[in-house]
């Protein structure tokens, strides 16, 4: 892979001639190594003690934490809050969107909540759920921030909500819902096109009642969104996920503050997060989140599939497509953006380049 400024300008056979013939061109030994597009993480909560619904001006300053998991680019997730909180992440992203950070860049916001079913609301907090309105999230749309809304499709003025952010552009995901088959495939074609963590937080797939997740699994145009952290999924769904949804996975960590800090119990808010093993529950045994990076769950998937192809496909074309992103993001092709990660044969991350600049190196790279 040839890079110049910030761009990909040759690959394979043509980026070697052209690096042999210009001695002055900089190389990197990466024998041994597998250079793939930079992840794209579409649901994530915080890293590093920081939470972005809390903090939001945090989704700048932690670009590096990313790196070492792969992410160049992601969109910080904003969990159901009081009403101020979605208007202050929307302005920390607009404040420091045209500035220049280190580390994976946030592409917008991933808004889950608060237009979510009380039964299925997982760790969101029951206070500050309501039901949709239309008037809200044009404020949101406006602010050019928002990129993925979740929300239950069987709300109140659900549709009418789905309708217009998708006609606005907003990739509007079905999650924490209590919605049956013809509800969520209502929401479909009204312009839902993605799934918030599949199965989790939705109704058990029953041969009688094959509910949201039934609904999302049949129809291809949705965007799968699955955590494949070992904890949210049996390893058996996953691979059955994979096996009936081949090219409509996106795989996300759902990682919240506690991702690359100690096992134990840890404040978050006015909740206690209890991390063990890489998952994170309430002191009542529920998800809260998980506490394992993007590369941890490329891993998990590739071991469960056997495909690490698809493992870094469903984190790297599959969410740029979704987000209509892919002429710069989700592939190494000449005139993308330079954002590419090297892993070694075990999947582990040797080094991340975002934007044409080294931003992290592993011992795999850094040993050589």
């Amino acid at each position: 892979v040839l890079i110049m400024g910030d761009r990909i300008v040759a690959i394979d056979a043509e980026a070697e001639a052209r690096a042999d013939a210009d001695a002055g061109i900089n190389q990197l030994d990466a024998r041994g190594l597998a250079a793939v597009p930079g992840f794209i993480e579409l649901q994530i909560n915080g890293i590093g003690a920081r939470d972005f619904t809390a903090d939001p001006a945090a989704m700048w300053d932690v670009g590096a934490m990313l790196a070492a998991h792969g992410v160049t680019s992601f969109l910080p997730t904003i969990v159901s809050s009081a009403r101020g909180s979605v208007d202050a992440a929307l302005a920390a992203w607009v404040a420091g969107a045209d500035q220049p950070h280190d580390g994976a860049v946030a592409l917008g916001l991933h808004i889950e909540g608060p237009y979510l079913a009380p039964a299925r609301r997982g760790a969101h907090d029951l206070g500050h759920l309501r039901t949709p309105d239309p008037q809200e999230v044009g404020a949101w749309v406006r602010s050019g921030a928002l990129r993925i809304l979740t929300m239950a499709p069987e709300l109140p003025r659900a549709m009418e909500v789905i309708g217009f952010a998708h006609a606005k552009g907003v990739v509007v995901s079905v999650g924490h819902t209590d919605a049956d088959a013809v509800t969520t495939f209502a929401a479909i074609d009204a312009g839902a096109r993605y799934a918030t963590h599949l199965f989790n937080a939705m109704p058990p797939m029953n041969h009688r009642a094959p509910g949201a997740a039934g609904a999302l699994l049949a129809d291809d145009r949705v965007t799968l969104g699955v955590i494949a952290d070992g904890h949210h999924l049996d390893p058996l769904m996953l691979g059955l996920i994979g096996r009936l949804a081949p090219g409509r996975i996106s795989l996300v960590s759902d990682a919240v503050a506690v991702l690359d800090t100690r096992d134990g119990a840890h404040r978050l808010g006015d909740q206690v997060l209890h991390v063990s093993d890489g998952a994170v529950r309430l002191a009542d045994g529920t998800l809260a989140g998980s506490a394992a990076g993007l590369d941890a769950c490329v891993r998990g998937f590739a071991t469960v599939t056997g495909s690490a192809r698809a493992a870094v496909k469903a984190v790297t074309a599959t969410p740029a497509r979704l987000l209509r992103i892919g002429h710069e993001r989700g592939a190494l092709r000449p005139g993308a953006i330079a954002d590419l990660v090297l892993l070694t044969p075990a999947l582990e991350v040797a080094a991340t380049i975002i934007g044409g600049k080294m931003a992290y190196q592993g011992e795999a790279l850094t040993g050589r």
